[in-house]
């Protein structure tokens, strides 16, 4: 194995890079950026932890011995008292559910449309914008509503925006470049999101435990055969989560705007 001894990797780029097992001894990562990476089953010891941001799937975590996952969820729902509804257990639980989230991106969308066109394209701190933070959502429901759960095999909508780290697959659109008018976006993003009302309504307990029939053409995900609750819990994830997302950039994005720093 490669040892680095007293280097000065200072402003290092370290991309698609496998560091499983390394050990890392008397390090500074003072500001380091740590992006889409895996640490299961990692363990800091004797570490300065101060002024640290972690965001992401956390569970598990032991601080000092002591669980904290438990401490953060229950934060969490005490500031977004919805949030609990996101977790639903039945098929009225995931239409409450939904019923939330088209009202909390009513309040989102109003919001953003605010500000300036413009504004609307920005990345902060290297985050997607808020429109592709829209488009994004289109693909999530086109691959785990119309493709896996709906079969439909060939879903996609040219401004659909995979996740970044979504290997190439060549019958997935995704244009990076392309600057759509939010009003553009706001029509696709009616139509995904009746898509999935229309799916919700209907859906009965017995749906909702039963397979999917995969879908053999290229695309994403695999094709592969998922549980639809799995499906719909995917989906109700990523509309909690970017919304939030959303909401932090926008309150970014009005300072910008009101002149402040």
């Amino acid at each position: 194995m490669d040892e680095f001894r007293q280097q000065d990797l200072n402003g290092a780029r370290f991309d698609q890079v496998s560091l499983k097992q390394a050990v890392f001894h008397d390090v500074s990562l003072e500001n380091a950026l740590f992006d889409n990476v895996s640490l299961r089953g990692a363990r800091i010891r004797g570490a300065l932890v101060v002024d640290v941001a972690i965001n992401g799937m956390i569970d598990n975590l032991r601080v000092n011995g002591v669980d904290v996952v438990p401490l953060i969820d229950a934060e969490l729902n005490r500031r977004y008292p919805d949030r609990i509804k996101m977790r639903p257990a039945d098929a009225d639980g995931f239409r409450e559910a939904w019923a939330i989230l088209e009202r909390l991106w009513g309040e989102t969308i109003a919001r953003a449309q605010a500000l300036p066109p413009a504004s609307l394209h920005e990345r902060v701190d290297g985050e997607w914008s808020f429109v592709e933070t829209l488009r994004h959502l289109v693909f999530a429901t086109d691959a785990w509503v119309r493709r896996t759960v709906l079969g439909d095999p060939a879903p996609w909508h040219p401004l659909d925006l995979p996740h970044d780290e979504m290997p190439d697959i060549p019958s997935v659109p995704r244009d990076r470049a392309v600057r759509p008018a939010l009003d553009e976006v706001l029509a696709l993003r009616a139509d995904r999101m009746a898509t999935v009302r229309d799916l919700i309504g209907g859906i009965t307990d017995e749906r909702l435990n039963e397979q999917t029939t995969p879908v053999t053409e290229p695309g994403y995900p695999e094709s592969r055969s998922f549980p639809v609750r799995e499906c719909l819990s995917v989906i109700l994830d990523e509309e909690w989560e970017h919304r939030l997302y959303a909401e932090r950039d926008l309150a970014e994005l009005e300072k910008t705007v009101g002149g402040v720093s």
